[in-house]
């Protein structure tokens, strides 16, 4: 009985839009490994950290997911992506920036 629930509700959410919807899941699984990336390198360091990877990680799954917005026309998964990308690549270049030895 339940899995008779689960495969309706499965079909009623993809709607024939099977590509679409493992796009989104693989958007949303790349956005989550950012807290992954961050936890593991905090529980190493012994304190919080914050590693390049959890930026290229919120740039690119937040790429996909407004793409994704997009696609869907999901108002509310583009106004909450779209300003966080402008602040993940600007935390990039401010990395690379550093890295370069380059001020301000």
């Amino acid at each position: 009985m339940i899995w008779t629930q689960l495969n309706q509700w499965w079909h009623a959410a993809v709607d024939g839009q099977e590509w679409l919807v493992l796009f989104g899941l693989s958007a949303q699984a790349m956005f989550m490994m950012r807290f992954v990336v961050q936890w593991i390198s905090s529980e190493r360091a012994g304190r919080s950290m914050m590693p390049v990877a959890f930026w290229w990680f919120s740039l690119g799954g937040g790429l996909l997911l407004t793409i994704y917005g997009f696609l869907k026309h999901e108002l509310v998964i583009i106004a909450g992506q779209l300003p966080a990308l402008i602040i993940y690549s600007r935390n990039l270049h401010l990395i690379h920036r550093e890295r370069r030895g380059v001020g301000a």
